[in-house]
């Protein structure tokens, strides 16, 4: 009997069906293992007062490319990046100590975290190794030449693809492999706020990567690329539309500059990414200014009389930088923040959006051409998502968060003691149920050939998922009664 089946045609229904099933065993393995189950690298530690030429000396002799550096209470990581630094100095190697070149504070992990954490923050920070701790203790070193070495057999390592990518062709066939992924991840029950870190991080790597591929060099020194909305706070995971704009320098002219923009968005929506139906696209007037340009954007949005102004405040609030001069964006806050001090009737009025949708009678509506039960539709975003994510923005806004997510936002209120931790956690299983029930509905809805939206139909849902949606809209229609007394919304 031989060892083991002929191998099945590639192309053969069985044979796409083997491989399907190859990656999604392979995307178990990832999702269950942990860093310590990957290649530690016991870490080498040197005294901040070494001169160069020896850590140099002693880093040959043991064929590695990094140590880490004691200094007093601090601990650094020196790198051949560290190196290149150091070699372009006015001084002689010898003369050189470790501590004028190394980055402290490196990036950790625990051990027992999940390997997919260590992923997401290499790919988030781009940033090619991180200290894995137990405790207090630096156990090892997990670089991502480690990392893609465990994951060897991982056929679907987008990131790696993206990375790689010498065209905009070769970019799109790696980001079009993210609807599979997140498929894949959601029919082996990963978690909904896990599925959205990991698409989060591969969409910025595709935005990035398509950067540098269709601007100039020059083009990106002078300016920032920021994702908003959904994207911005990490919480989008289907492809529903774009938020994305372009902040430039003041004085700054780049000859082309609407060609360059436009061939951006036309590339994302040939990657699966469907432009924006209210136009905030860097690919807009509106949407790729100078500083000046976006600071009288943002007091007409606060203080001005365009209906669109807090929408669009609202979407910029959850920006979030991809490439270029990331101090722009900050100078762009910090600006906020000072046009809305003591500004406490504004935070009312933008805080009214949560009432703009009905609350009890509008939660379903009927279907064309259904009847009874199956009629009813409820949209998950008006009634659930959006007033729970603009009502913590806001707060998030009046009292200085700076975090981006609906989640981290949270956590930081109640660590300030700005809202109740209970209501907080309650807050936050509410937003996770109800992306996983969009999620589950988009996938639905894809699978049937129709455009994802944000309706789900009660017949669709099984009886704990109607009770957990009920919970969930409770929850909200409290927060959202909490909301009217905090900022007096009966006051308007």
């Amino acid at each position: 009997m031989p060892d083991r089946l002929p191998d099945t045609p590639v192309g053969s229904p069985q044979g796409r069906a083997d491989a399907e099933h190859r990656e999604r065993r392979e995307f178990v393995s990832l999702m269950a293992a942990r860093v310590r189950d990957a290649a530690l690298r016991k870490p080498y530690f040197v005294d901040a007062g070494t001169d160069l030429v020896t850590l140099c000396r002693d880093l040959a002799a043991r064929g590695i490319a990094d140590a880490l550096v004691r200094d007093g209470d601090r601990l650094g990581i020196f790198t051949t990046t560290n190196l290149r630094e150091a070699l372009i100095a006015d001084r002689p190697p010898a003369a050189l100590l470790v501590r004028e070149f190394t980055a402290f504070a490196p990036f950790a992990v625990a051990a027992d975290d999940p390997l997919y954490d260590a992923l997401i923050l290499m790919l988030r920070h781009r940033i090619h190794r991180v200290l894995v701790r137990e405790g207090e203790e630096v156990v090892g070193i997990l670089s991502q030449l480690d990392l893609m070495g465990f994951l060897a057999s991982h056929s679907h390592l987008i990131a790696h693809q993206a990375a790689r990518a010498v065209s905009v062709e070769e970019l799109g066939a790696a980001a079009r492999q993210i609807d599979a992924l997140i498929r894949v991840l959601s029919e082996d029950g990963v978690r909904v706020e896990v599925i959205a870190g990991i698409v989060n991080s591969l969409n910025r790597q595709i935005f990035r990567r398509l950067w540098e591929l269709v601007a100039p060099a020059e083009l990106r020194a002078a300016s920032c690329l920021i994702v908003m909305g959904s994207e911005g706070r990490g919480e989008q995971i289907i492809k529903t539309d774009q938020d994305n704009a372009l902040i430039l320098k003041d004085g700054f002219a780049f000859e082309g500059l609407e060609a360059v923009t436009e061939a951006f968005t036309a590339a994302l929506i040939e990657f699966g990414y469907p432009p924006c139906p209210g136009g905030i696209m860097l690919s807009r007037p509106l949407w790729r200014q100078p500083l000046e340009g976006f600071r009288a954007a943002l007091r007409d949005w606060t203080h001005g009389s365009d209906p669109e102004g807090p929408m669009n405040l609202a979407i910029f609030l959850d920006a979030a930088a991809v490439a270029g001069d990331a101090g722009l964006l900050a100078e762009l806050r910090a600006y906020l923040r000072r046009l809305l001090a003591g500004s406490d009737a504004f935070y009312a009025r933008f805080a009214a959006a949560i009432e703009q949708f009905g609350a009890e009678g509008g939660w379903w509506r009927r279907l064309p051409g259904l009847r009874g039960r199956e009629a009813a539709e409820i949209d998950l975003k008006k009634l659930g998502i959006f007033p729970l994510v603009h009502g913590v923005r806001t707060l998030a806004l009046q009292y200085g968060v700076e975090a981006l997510g609906t989640e981290d936002r949270l956590r930081a209120l109640a660590a300030a003691g700005r809202i109740e931790a209970g209501r907080a956690r309650d807050l936050t299983d509410a937003l996770h149920l109800l992306m996983g029930l969009k999620l589950s509905s988009n996938l639905r809805q894809i699978e049937a050939g129709r455009a994802p939206d944000n309706a789900i139909r009660l017949a669709e849902l099984g009886t704990l998922e109607q009770q957990a949606l009920k919970d969930s809209l409770t929850i909200v229609r409290d927060f959202r009664q909490w909301l009217a007394l905090h900022f007096r919304l009966d006051a308007l």
